[in-house]
């Protein structure tokens, strides 16, 4: 039973006298628990929506095309609280968090109505076989899992939960009925790599065609990691290690199926000093929001946008001087592309400065997790020209706030200059670089 919040007006429910304060408790027979629910038994011509008013029950019928809202609101966008995680995963990141920051990057949502809705990712373990029976009945594809490893001892000791090794089973059953799975493993050294890793591989494999994908990615590790598991951070050396053999058994999957399946995250190439991949390798960039690819297609949409450098600078307006942020792992990457651009337009200037993470500890590189505090300390009295350009990845969805609660107006106060937030994008990157 969910309650309505809003109906909007001159819609069918407003019409067939549904009201704001009403519980919504069925559609067609079928009880309505949250969102998924709501869509799925809201997709047929004709539906019964029973609801209680002040107690009592009441039945309306609603005619209207497949899949059309009938203009109900709720609480909240999953009509009822997001599910949290039952896990104390031994490389979790909102674990290593000091204190003081927003209450929200506290939360661990572990919710696979979020996983379908918005891509989060789940690890299956607080999923019973009710559960699985809904995704299967309503076809909720795709999921996203964070598989880590396969060995179900291991995965129980990694995630600190007992049913961390017998929910690996739900994976079978999903991919039977046809559900697609993209797949994530944070690797972590000395634990699910090596010998376990190849293990994790080939299990995962077997799962094709329903697995489409999976990212191999490093676990990041903060300096507030006292009284935590003890984990360390991969060489240069071990990151080429765990590149070569992800990409044989890439090699081997492409001769098989012609897709690879298994992708190391940006982060191994960068720290292994090993040069990117071309655009190919990545195919369909499908696990690019885990930073595999993300350096690749910037530097292909950006070169491809070069093409049409002309109709920019018609626009553009000399002289104009501009400083781009980012962390050390994207640093070389922006600098081959500002000084392309630097190169090809009179009159700009580009000015890249790399910043260090003093905040969270130096070896997390990726600009992402940079604060507000660590670009103020860095950037201050520098030279920063008209603009400052900073990855929207550095802030909320709703672009207003850093990590650590700063907002971009207070840095642009404190440097004396506009700030401007920018999505990876290529076209997005040189139109801010140029002001138009």
């Amino acid at each position: 039973m969910v309650k309505i919040t809003q109906v909007l007006d001159r819609s069918r429910a407003k019409k067939a006298g549904i009201r704001a304060g009403d519980i919504l408790i069925s559609i067609n027979g079928r009880e309505i628990n949250d969102v998924l629910d709501y869509r799925f038994y809201l997709a047929e011509k004709e539906i019964f929506v029973r609801i209680e008013r002040d107690g009592e029950p009441i039945e309306v019928k609603i005619k209207k095309k497949e899949y059309d809202d009938i203009g109900l609101d709720f609480e909240t966008p999953l009509m009822d609280k997001k599910h949290s995680c039952e896990n104390k995963c031994v490389f979790c990141f909102i674990d290593q968090l000091p204190k003081g920051l927003r209450k929200s990057l506290y939360f661990k949502d572990d919710d696979s109505r979020l996983s379908f809705l918005h891509g989060n990712y789940i690890t299956l373990t607080n999923l019973h076989d009710k559960d699985i029976h809904r995704i299967i009945e309503m076809h909720i594809s795709p999921i996203n899992v964070s598989v880590h490893t396969t060995n179900p001892e291991l995965r129980v000791k990694m995630m600190h939960n007992k049913r961390a090794g017998e929910v690996l089973s739900y994976l079978d059953r999903l991919a039977e009925a046809g559900i697609k799975l993209c797949c994530q493993i944070v690797l972590c050294k000395g634990l699910n790599d090596g010998a376990e890793l190849d293990r994790t591989m080939r299990d995962l494999e077997k799962l094709y065609p329903a697995m489409q994908s999976t990212s191999i990615v490093p676990a990041g590790l903060t300096k507030f990691r006292d009284g935590l598991y003890e984990l360390e951070n991969f060489s240069s050396e071990e990151c080429a290690e765990v590149i070569a053999q992800v990409n044989a058994f890439g090699d081997e999957c492409f001769e098989k199926y012609g897709t690879r399946l298994f992708y190391p995250a940006d982060e191994f190439y960068v720290k292994a000093g090993i040069p990117l991949p071309e655009d190919a390798f990545y195919e369909e960039y499908a696990q690019i929001e885990n930073g595999v690819g993300m350096l690749t297609e910037l530097q292909t949409e950006f070169s491809a946008e070069l093409e049409y450098l002309g109709e920019y600078t018609d626009r553009f307006t000399a002289p104009r001087t501009v400083s781009v942020v980012t962390g050390y792992a994207a640093y070389e990457h922006l600098c081959s592309l500002c000084t392309l651009i630097e190169s090809r337009v009179k009159g700009l200037q580009i000015k890249v400065y790399r910043i260090k993470n003093n905040f969270f500890g130096e070896q997390i590189t990726v600009a992402g997790l940079l604060t507000g505090t660590d670009l103020e300390e860095q950037l201050k009295g520098r030279e920063l020209g008209d603009a400052l350009l900073i990855p929207a990845a550095m802030l909320r969805s709703e672009g207003d706030l850093f990590l650590d609660g700063k907002t971009p107006e207070e840095l642009a106060e404190v440097l004396g200059v506009e700030v401007i937030a920018v999505d990876s994008r290529g076209d997005e990157l040189i139109s801010a670089i140029l002001g138009i």
